[in-house]
């Protein structure tokens, strides 16, 4: 079994990943408003390309650590999730890079395809929105040894990560089409 890589403080904890979201997500709504008009010379939407492979990879990444922890290989588990959490960053990094030099892309499909679209757009962008606390709280628990009660929140967090992490992928291959 795992040890507690850092030191039991539910308080300090909740603030620190209140505040975290709170500025991140934050920043995403402010920053989404803006758009740099910079010619640096490529493609900006190498971006929203970057993006879609790195949801794919952390897809691959929930699916492989929870084969590893179903496998008992809880270290293998710890080093695959952290390594998703380390993605994430990335991909927020290169979300908000795209949407500074890119700014705001319209879906050109009408009709059916449209509303699917849009359905799979919005589940993902509130979902997108509201899981970082609780990714946050899921490791908080695992590094500080209490799996019980990482396992009883991991129970929701994965499939919401797991959802967010695919359908980024589904809607970039719906929009980027229409990427000028």
């Amino acid at each position: 079994m795992l040890t507690a890589v850092i030191k039991k403080n539910d308080t300090q904890a909740k603030w620190l990943i209140g505040i975290f979201s709170f500025v991140v997500f934050t920043v995403i709504i402010i920053l989404s408003n803006f758009k740099l008009n910079l010619n640096l010379g490529f493609n900006v939407h190498i971006f929203a390309t970057f993006n879609a492979i790195i949801n794919t990879i952390i897809a691959i990444l929930l699916v492989v650590a929870l084969i590893a922890v179903k496998s008992k290989k809880y270290a293998l588990h710890k080093n695959l999730m952290l390594l998703a959490l380390i993605f994430s960053i990335l991909f927020l990094v290169s979300y908000i890079a795209h949407h500074l030099l890119a700014g705001e892309t319209k879906f050109g499909g009408t009709g059916t395809i449209k509303v699917i679209y849009l359905i799979i757009l919005f589940t993902h962008i509130f979902l997108a929105a509201i899981i970082l606390p609780f990714i946050l709280f899921t490791a908080y628990r695992a590094l500080t040894a209490e799996f019980s009660l990482h396992k009883k929140i991991a129970r929701y967090t994965w499939p919401l990560w797991m959802y967010v992490a695919i359908t980024g992928p589904i809607v970039y291959l719906f929009i980027s089409p229409y990427y000028k």
